[in-house]
């Protein structure tokens, strides 16, 4: 009774809310300081830089000032910015320090902008239901920076469509494609390195004293006023797709103190429970294997009941199981609990059901996995492939790309997305010159679209293990190297496998062609051309660049425009490695498909191996494109040419590397089981006693209830998780009475629905309900690629695991990455494998 009295406050409070346009909703408590060092309230919580942004990859959307209201993060990057709609490259302050004091509540942050000599202060301090934030100076604003320096908070679009607001009474609506206007100049191309014509920057959508959002929805009303100043409101999506709507307040100049303040009035609802999420397998179960779906509960929701199993009928559905499901405990924010129907092993259509809410229906069946792989090989390889035209039925993915592959990158220089060129170009080519012969195989990235050589040699060796334990014969796809194109669910009599390694190795082998070893990769020349969304084949003109040609001008197969995509060439002993590793997988696949390429993709793997052990290592690093551990490259290489040539030579070098990639068995476990039927009986028992260990260790980060590693890096974890199941795979396969192999499905069914957040499978088109909005090349049309594989659930600091369905651009939660998709195909066969499903 007093639960349905508190609601019935609760809807009077948000109508008279919206009647004063502030939101002033009855509260317990309000806002309150708690262990975890955010304001926490009913139904909303503010984190003041509990998170930073990624170094690696600049502004991340996950930083400064933010808000989650009613389960869903919904505003970030609360913080000093120089311009009204920052991008993802543009200047971010610095982190000094930041303090909290549990006594009174306030935190204080200390930032600057160094090349500025600009410090400041960012003060939160809780009062009642609202948080006060203040911007605080010892020194005036620089000069450099009045005008432009002023406090942001960017709010989550997706999240405010169809919506409106009100600024200081006056009303509008959120649009949900950007029109606003605009106004000419700016700096928006300073980080190009090139002349793309000129900049054009926002003017505000509405501004006043008091600004609110969503009035009219207490899961999205949020209340800004200013003590003094104006608070405009921007739409950052005319500049860049990925743009949020910005709530922004100059700095003054010549003032000191708090030149900023404002007073952030969330929407907070007393008794509000997040909705219970049901994780399950929208793919479904195999008869014998474990089915438990697992319980996200609300930590305040002590609803109990029970939940049932539904089986689904001609007349509908009738329930054959139910019972409470069983506490597990506290995970970051929320509470789990599990319900346990292994027992049901009838095969047939299923649907579970708890506190209001079903799940979709999902099947129990033999053959299961048996189509979940399908679109990964079908679909999303295909529309990776670079140098080709991809088209499925009326609609062609991209035209034939950068068939002006590529220029020499220019040396001391440290470029976008991780790639450096050292002190000279290690090659016979001027910086600048065009290196020919680039310009065949290759997959792209990621949802952009250069070519990193350790993501195509991880693809390579994901498909040449495929082909290695499994053999999938299935023809869908039609490739046509010679005429460059590619035709989606089209066969043409080779087995579609057979031809993405043909495609990589084309790549690979192209390295060696035009510079005698193995490239860090391709990318794009500056950040105006990486950005690019839409079809591949317009990002460049095609035509090899020639500069004693004007900016525009063409003469037959060349041009004077530099969009070339750039190669950076510095020599690393790891990359040669790993690409050795891969060519020589490939030569044993690619026997009696193509011969003539299996040939010289072992000459130039027994070759890499040959020069790098005739000179000290080259030990040239940068971020993630110059290979991975130099030890662990080698022992790679030594075991795929093992496995190639029975050559007992490298067997020597296996046991000399290995003690020292014992140590880091995790991550080379499948790899040194691969040697075993290769290797001396000392060899398979020292292999045992580390595959022992491994199983022994703790190997989640923390203690889950999905029971497979969750990591709480920058990027989110699918990728660890998938490792995990195909290590446990391949020593489960090797030594049986080490391990049951059940992280195989533990890890399938995290993929398929059971995670955090929510349940939709993580990989595209797959499951009855899956990632429809992801980052692809496509990410700006809102959709997918079906068979792409997204990182998965990031859990942000200190306990919000997040997965958005309605925002493709959280690249750390919604990026396909190539090598992703051949992982998951291998893991899904994997699980075949050990309840004898054969593949279809």
């Amino acid at each position: 009774m007093k639960r349905n009295l508190r609601r019935g406050l609760a809807a009077l409070a948000s109508t008279l809310a919206l009647a004063a346009a502030m939101p002033a909703l009855a509260q317990d408590d309000g806002l309150k300081l708690n262990a975890a060092e955010y304001y926490e309230g009913d139904a909303a919580d503010v984190l003041v830089f509990s998170n930073w942004y990624d170094g690696l990859f600049a502004d991340a959307k996950h930083s400064g000032v933010e808000l989650i209201q009613q389960g869903e993060r919904i505003a970030t990057n609360g913080d000093v910015r120089l311009s009204s709609t920052p991008g993802q490259w543009d200047e971010i302050g610095r982190l000094v320090s930041r303090t909290v004091d549990p006594a009174t509540g306030r935190i204080e942050v200390l930032l600057e902008y160094p090349d500025y000599r600009f410090q400041y202060r960012i003060v939160a301090e809780p009062d009642g239901d609202t948080v006060k934030l203040a911007v605080v100076l010892d020194q005036p604003l620089p000069a450099a920076l009045a005008g432009r320096a002023g406090l942001n908070l960017e709010f989550l679009p997706s999240a405010y469509f169809h919506h409106s607001w009100l600024a200081d009474g006056t009303g509008g609506s959120f649009p949900v494609h950007p029109a606003s206007d605009m106004v000419a100049g700016g700096e928006r191309n300073a980080a190009s390195g090139r002349d793309i014509g000129p900049g054009a920057e926002p003017l505000p959508l509405a501004g006043g004293r008091q600004l609110v959002l969503a009035p009219e929805d207490p899961a999205r009303r949020v209340g800004i006023r200013a003590a003094a100043g104006t608070i405009n409101l921007y739409d950052g999506r005319n500049q860049a797709q990925n743009g949020w709507f910005v709530a922004r307040s100059l700095i003054p100049a010549g003032q000191t103190g708090r030149v900023v303040e404002w007073t952030l009035s969330p929407t907070l609802v007393p008794d509000w429970l997040r909705a219970p999420v049901i994780g399950h397998s929208q793919v479904g179960y195999t008869p014998r294997q474990a089915k438990v779906a697992v319980l996200e509960l609300d930590r305040h929701d002590d609803r109990g009941g029970d939940v049932t199993l539904l089986r689904v009928t001609e007349n509908g559905t009738e329930a054959v199981a139910a019972a409470a499901a069983k506490p597990w405990g506290g995970y970051l924010r929320y509470n789990y609990a599990s319900f346990d129907f292994t027992g049901v092993q009838e095969p047939g259509l299923y649907q579970l059901d708890y506190a209001g809410q079903r799940t979709a229906p999902f099947r129990i069946g033999a053959d299961v996995y048996a189509t979940a792989w399908h679109p990964g090989m079908d679909v999303y390889m295909p529309v990776q492939m670079d140098h080709m035209l991809v088209n499925e039925a009326y609609r062609i993915w991209h035209g034939e790309p950068h068939r002006d592959d590529a220029r020499q990158a220019p040396v001391n220089h440290e470029h976008i997305d991780l790639y450096r060129q050292g002190p000279t170009t290690d090659t016979k080519f001027a910086p600048g010159e065009h290196i020919p012969g680039l310009n065949v195989g290759g997959w792209l990235d990621a949802g952009d679209f250069d070519i990193r050589t350790q993501t195509q040699y991880a693809v390579m060796r994901s498909l040449v293990g495929l082909w290695d334990d499994h053999r999938p014969m299935r023809d869908q796809t039609l490739v046509d190297h010679r005429l460059r194109r590619v035709e989606l669910h089209v066969p043409d009599g080779k087995p579609d496998i057979l031809q993405q390694i043909e495609h990589g190795a084309l790549y690979l082998a192209s390295m060696y062609d035009a510079v005698g070893y193995a490239v860090h990769g391709v990318v794009e020349p500056d950040v105006a051309q990486y950005t690019h969304l839409g079809d591949a084949a317009s990002k460049t003109d095609g035509l090899v660049y020639d500069p004693s040609l004007a900016f525009g001008e063409r003469r037959g197969e060349r041009s004077g425009t530099p969009d070339d995509r750039w190669v950076f060439t510095s020599r690393s002993s790891a990359l040669n490695y790993g690409s050795a590793a891969a060519l020589a997988g490939a030569a044993r696949a690619l026997r009696g498909h193509n011969d003539a390429l299996a040939d010289k993709a072992l000459r130039i793997a027994q070759g890499v191996w040959t020069e790098e052990h005739g000179h000290a290592p080259n030990t040239f690093s940068h971020g993630n494109t110059t290979g991975g551990w130099l030890p662990g490259e080698e022992f790679t290489a030594a075991v795929e040419l093992l496995v190639t040539t029975q050559d007992p030579a490298y067997v020597a070098a296996i046991m000399r590397l290995w003690p020292e990639v014992s140590q880091r068995f995790g991550g080379y476990a499948t790899t040194a089981i691969k040697a075993l039927p290769h290797m001396p009986a000392d060899y398979r028992t020292e292999v045992e006693q580390a595959a022992r260990a491994w199983k022994a260790a703790p190997q989640e980060t923390d203690p889950n209830p999905y029971g497979v590693p969750i990591t709480t890096g920058g990027w989110a974890g699918n990728g660890a998780v998938i490792q995990a199941g195909l290590t446990d795979h391949a020593i489960h396969t090797a030594f049986p009475e080490v391990s049951d192999g059940a992280q195989v499905f533990r890890a399938l069914d995290y993929l398929h629905g059971t995670h955090p957040a929510h349940n939709l499978s993580f990989v595209s088109g797959v499951g009855a309900r899956s990632k429809e909005v992801a980052y692809g090349m496509n990410r700006a049309d809102f959709s997918f690629i079906a068979g792409g594989v997204v990182p998965g659930v990031l859990v942000l600091k200190p306990d919000f695991p997040e997965n958005k369905e309605d925002w493709p651009f959280f690249w750390g939660q919604n990026e396909y990455v190539v090598n992703m998709t051949p992982s998951y195909v291998a893991l899904v066969h994997a699980a075949m494998a050990q309840t004898g499903e054969a593949a279809q």
